[in-house]
């Protein structure tokens, strides 16, 4: 339940903002929001993170788009500055992240499972592949590391527990994993564009940025890779 941030000031009183809440939400809101909080904890709820869009309605009780998405504006203009909440429309999953600092982030995550993250990350988002093959990891990174199945699958395990991916299934022995939305969110706007100018070695604008992957989109579409 993290998410890097550009800034590096430390978040100090990260729960005494939820205070405000009370003039914001209505009680069955903030239960609601509580609830949100609590299922998107990885070490609470194992390999299920998040509240259904269905499920979140049902505790507000409501049926109209417009007073969901007003729910989760208000909470957001609210939380903004320590937490935000996401619905991801794609995998239905309605979760809460913590804004933390930078420096924080990279103790969560090794290198290794980083740079996992960040592949899985291109081809899905990017390239808009539905899964990530265990032996598309094994060719990227396999090559120079020692016992390479067993690290890899060790990086997996870490973002497996933090919520970031899950296995998908392929109906096939090959092993596969798809982000979760906690996965897709991970990164803020600014470290992926920090991430594309570093390896360009120049500053990027948003058109350039997207030139690059587009240019070197290495799998063809239709591709089953």
């Amino acid at each position: 339940m993290s998410e890097q941030q550009e800034h590096t000031e430390p978040n100090v009183h990260p729960l005494n903002v939820m205070q405000s809440l009370k003039g914001i939400l209505t009680e069955k809101e903030e239960l609601a929001f509580m609830n949100i909080l609590f299922s998107s904890s990885a070490s609470l709820r194992a390999g299920n993170f998040g509240l259904s869009r269905k499920e979140v309605e049902k505790q507000l009780r409501i049926e109209q788009d417009e007073q969901f998405y007003s729910f989760l504006q208000r909470v957001n203009q609210a939380l903004s500055r320590y937490f935000q909440v996401i619905y991801d429309e794609k995998r239905d999953q309605v979760i809460v992240m913590m804004r933390v600092p930078a420096r924080a982030a990279r103790s969560t995550l090794s290198k290794e499972s980083l740079a996992i993250l960040l592949f899985m990350f291109y081809q899905q988002e990017v390239l808009q592949h539905e899964f990530t093959l265990f032996d598309q990891l094994l060719s990227a990174f396999g090559h120079e590391t020692t016992k390479a199945n067993q690290r890899i699958l060790v990086n997996i395990d870490q973002l497996r527990r933090i919520g970031s991916l899950e296995e998908y299934d392929t109906n096939s022995p090959e092993k596969a994993y798809q982000l979760t939305a906690i996965g897709v969110n991970i990164f803020s706007d600014s470290f992926l564009r920090r991430t594309v100018e570093f390896s360009q070695s120049h500053q990027l604008n948003k058109e350039e940025v997207l030139k690059f992957f587009k240019r070197y989109n290495l799998y063809q579409e239709g591709s089953d890779q």
